[in-house]
């Protein structure tokens, strides 16, 4: 194991209160992420705008890991995890970034909004975190919300309103993983490393597709508005991952997977202020149910970590 991007255990001090803060930092930032990438012409294909927002990362985090003395090569089993949630991770966002090409970002990240409930059943299977019947229930309320937000959007855009449900998927898996690594591993290390994964898969496919003629794999020279949306998606990917890198460090993913459901708030401020874009009745009605459930979630948590919090000596 590479000892020098290890770190000893978390000490014994509660770090909820942190993780959540961390975790609204992402709900707020992720989103303008996303408001970026939808505002990249419609020219610059979608793989290009996944090898911008990596490359930024990569450019920014390993000096910055190398600086701080994290920058050792992993070992072989880091490697491996480091791969596969690059690829999840490179998965996802392309899924994502798709539908931002035909969805508003409300109605992209309502049906995404299924990815904590996936997470809150992953986090029981996979971490041994306690997840009992209610927080099922929960998660299936919040699925069938989703629903009514998918409904309508696949009515009118066909299969590409199922693309959120593909990034819900492989982003809750992420999250497990990093999640496991987070534990013993530096977050920006975790993220420079992770995005270097990424890079790996995806520039050498822009170099193949390059002169292909295929409009959405067939890279650009960019200039002037979609150089800047471009580095916008890059600098926006990197803060909102250092965010939820500290946040699964320092808080039990079940407990800050409910909090995600503040992306909607920036997601439809975004969305109204710089595209027009505003929710349906129908659409509001899913967002709903989708955070009631999650606040149910969260609820729920927060009662039962008081109850097992030990008493102070009398």
């Amino acid at each position: 194991m590479d000892r020098t991007t290890t770190e000893p255990q978390a000490p014994l001090r509660d770090t909820t209160v942190a993780g959540i803060l961390c975790m609204v930092g992402f709900t707020v930032t992720a989103p303008v992420m996303d408001a970026f990438a939808k505002a990249t012409p419609a020219e610059v294909p979608v793989m290009q705008i996944l090898a911008a927002r990596f490359g930024f990362q990569v450019a920014v985090l390993v000096p910055l890991a190398l600086v701080l003395g994290m920058g050792r090569w992993p070992g072989l089993r880091d490697w491996g995890q480091h791969l596969l949630r690059g690829l999840l991770l490179l998965i996802a966002t392309g899924c994502f970034f798709t539908a931002l090409r035909f969805m508003p970002i409300a109605n992209a990240l309502a049906i995404f909004f299924v990815a904590p409930f996936i997470l809150t059943i992953l986090g029981g299977l996979m971490l041994g975190e306690e997840v009992g019947p209610r927080r099922i229930a929960a998660c299936a309320v919040g699925f069938l919300g989703a629903l009514m937000v998918i409904q309508p959007s696949f009515a009118n855009l066909g299969a590409v309103a199922l693309l959120p449900l593909g990034t819900a998927l492989c982003f809750a898996v992420y999250m497990v993983l990093t999640r496991r690594m987070a534990q013993r591993m530096h977050p920006i290390a975790l993220q420079a490393w992770t995005a270097t994964a990424a890079s790996v898969a995806v520039f050498p496919l822009l170099w193949v597709f390059e002169g292909s003629g295929i409009a959405a794999l067939d890279p650009v020279c960019p200039t002037g508005h979609a150089l800047w949306m471009l580095a916008g998606v890059g600098a926006m990917a990197t803060v909102s991952h250092l965010f939820i890198s500290f946040a699964l460090r320092l808080a039990p993913a079940a407990t800050i997977a409910p909090l995600q459901y503040l992306e909607i708030v920036a997601a439809v401020a975004l969305g109204y202020w710089v595209f027009g874009d505003f929710p349906n009745a129908l659409t509001w009605a899913g967002i709903a149910v989708i955070v009631g459930a999650g606040l149910y979630v969260f609820a729920r948590e927060r009662r039962l970590s008081i109850r097992r919090r030990p008493m102070p000596p009398a």
